[in-house]
């Protein structure tokens, strides 16, 4: 008899977590590798878990694929590993239990923009067929936080077998998926694109996995499952570690039951133990065949009023000629320089301070709280840089929230120099996401979206800009790079300095089709060390020879070699202005008078007519 005929008449026991077990054991290698170099390990598993009740077993493949073992080294084994991993479990199962391939999702819940749809069916075909090739009883595909990635694999898979599919995803918060599917319409679609057994797994223990299955009625061509979590880890000495006690489990089975519930198991944290006390309380119990799901009351948004926000940049520079000017937060703690800077640059008339985010990898004071007294003590518009080098996901979203809540709605969005460029070439750069996927959840926010598809209350009103570096070999590629932020939802861009005419007229004509406002970069120079350093040492900034050859003139006299600066930025400003309505000057070593002159410069000699760049 098969699978499907047994979940007909009963509630069949799954097992639980592999991985937890093997972690347990102080394994931190390839778990799925354990299949070829500890197979005895593998199978004692398997076997505690069928004396634990479970009948129906999953293969340890979950990441037994060419992205997953690639990272490993172990790429060129997907056959071996998945074959070894079918012949251990069917050897513990004998005909105790169903043994069931398990292929889990690409796609987590960190985004990663370089997994391709066109990669996760190269993958999951490779290794679903290592997987039917090993007559299995049928596959196990759980774990999927996107719900297009488990619907693509799903299709493929009914399109290669009849044997039953079960299709699990996972929980960001109860009745929702990552991306704001509710799960009574994701049940449904995986229904309608042949799955046999649909259900949950992973992230939420019990009392979440119940909470959801209440508003899901019973599939007319399908069964449930469920396989919870133990809790939510802790972390301690370095080691993850789950401590729910499994008599917990066994309070909450007779209610995943009276969901309508066929297939119950455990992941993560769970272990033999959780598996027998579901098995002790619904060993003989019938599932139920008749289901009334309750009408939820309707929700009721209230729409929160925000204060009336400025034009936003992007629809300021379309208008007219716009300048925005940075002045980088200071290094030490007294601010006072800083202060003076950003009141003089307001008088000035610039649209926007912006402040970099701990600029050349190197701690200054944070630039969101000096925003936050720009904006409340001078009176100036702050627009802040966001780098992903220094904050995970985690410290990113709750600088996004922080940012809202203090009005500040201008942002600029970059990667971040490495930490080998500033006072702490040891620090770990944290790179969780890059620059474009940063541009990505910023305009998630503005949907009223976390990352993790939680809903925030509100939308924020966030302006993304993005930076441009056109001081690269080639133009072409970096124009690329910048219709990729476009898709990503950039608003405009701001460029790193430019010390050449006709580099300006040729970004000019590589951006105009782009039909995205720039503020082309500027910087005044202070002296021939300052141009000899920025050429050589800092990245994404190119200065001629020429240039350089005239600030040398100037090498031993300091009050000078910032009046040639001052010269040469201002026959760039020159031609920026014929060519660009924004511009973008970078205010070197705090020493704000240069970029204020240069600031009236432009108000009293820039048209005020758009330009096309």
């Amino acid at each position: 008899m098969g699978l499907l005929e047994d979940l007909e008449k009963k509630i069949l026991i799954g097992d639980g977590a592999i991985g937890t077990l093997l972690y347990s054991y102080g394994k931190s290698c390839c778990f799925e590798e354990l299949n070829l170099s500890r197979p005895e390990q593998i199978l004692n598993i398997h076997r505690a878990y069928i004396e634990a009740g479970a009948n129906v077993i999953q293969t340890n493949t979950y990441a037994a694929n060419y992205v997953k073992l690639s990272r490993y080294g172990l790429e060129d084994q997907v056959k071996s590993i998945n074959s070894a991993a079918v012949k251990i479990a069917k050897k513990a199962a004998g005909d105790k239990a169903f043994v069931v391939g398990t292929i889990g999702g690409l796609r987590g819940i960190r985004p990663d923009s370089s997994i391709t749809i066109d990669d996760i069916k190269r993958t999951f075909r490779e290794q679903l067929y290592c997987l039917l090739l090993e007559d299995i009883d049928g596959l196990l595909l759980e774990t999927y936080y996107d719900l297009n990635e488990l619907l693509t694999v799903l299709s493929i898979a009914r399109k290669e077998t009849s044997l039953p599919i079960i299709a699990q995803v996972t929980l960001q918060e109860p009745g929702m998926m990552q991306d704001r599917i509710p799960i009574k319409e994701a049940i449904q679609k995986l229904v309608e694109h042949g799955a046999d057994v649909v259900g949950l797994n992973c992230r939420l223990g019990p009392i979440h996995m119940i909470q959801t299955l209440e508003d899901i009625p019973l599939p007319e061509r399908a069964f449930l499952s469920a396989y919870p979590n133990a809790s939510l880890p802790s972390f301690c000495d370095g080691e993850l570690k789950y401590e729910s006690d499994a008599d917990y489990f066994k309070e909450y089975a007779q209610s995943f039951q009276k969901q309508g519930v066929r297939l119950l198991g455990g992941c993560c944290g769970t272990t033999p133990d959780h598996i027998r006390a579901f098995s002790s309380v619904l060993q003989d119990t019938a599932p139920i065949k008749v289901k009334t799901v309750k009408p939820k009351a309707q929700k009721v948004t209230v729409q929160v009023s925000q204060p009336p926000r400025p034009t936003p940049l992007q629809e300021l520079v379309k208008k007219r000629s716009s300048i925005i000017v940075e002045l980088d937060p200071p290094k030490k703690l007294d601010a006072d320089k800083f202060f003076a800077g950003a009141k003089a640059l307001k008088e000035a008339g610039v649209d926007a301070i912006t402040l970099a985010d701990n600029s050349l990898a190197s701690p200054r004071v944070c630039n969101m709280a000096l925003g936050s007294m720009v904006k409340s003590q001078v009176g100036a518009r702050p627009l802040v840089h966001i780098a992903c080098r220094d904050r995970n996901i985690i410290g990113l979203q709750s600088h996004l929230m922080g940012l809202h809540t203090l009005g500040i709605h201008d942002i600029l969005a970059i990667t971040g120099d490495p930490t080998k460029v500033g006072d702490f070439p040891g620090a770990a750069s944290v790179f969780d996401v890059s620059s474009f996927e940063l541009i990505q959840m910023i305009k998630q926010f503005n949907e009223g979206i976390s990352l993790s598809g939680k809903d925030l209350g509100q939308k924020t009103a966030f302006s993304v800009g993005a930076a441009f570096n056109p001081n690269v070999r080639s133009l072409d590629h970096a124009i690329k790079r910048m219709e990729r932020k476009i898709q990503s939802g950039a608003d405009y861009f701001i460029s790193q300095p430019v010390f050449c005419e006709k580099k300006l007229m040729e970004i000019h004509q590589a951006v105009k089709p782009l039909n995205v406002p720039l503020y082309i970069g500027i910087m005044p120079l202070t002296s021939s060390r300052n141009a000899d350093f920025l050429h050589h040492e800092v990245p994404g900034i190119k200065i001629p020879e020429t240039i350089r050859e005239s600030m040398g003139k100037f090498k031993d006299d300091p009050v000078r070699a910032p009046l040639e600066g001052l010269t040469i930025a201002k026959s760039l400003l020159d031609t920026a202005m014929e060519l660009f309505n924004g511009i973008y000057l970078i205010t070197p070593f705090l020493r704000y008078e240069l970029t204020v002159e240069l600031s009236n410069y432009v108000k009293e000699n820039a048209s005020h007519q758009p330009k096309g760049g």
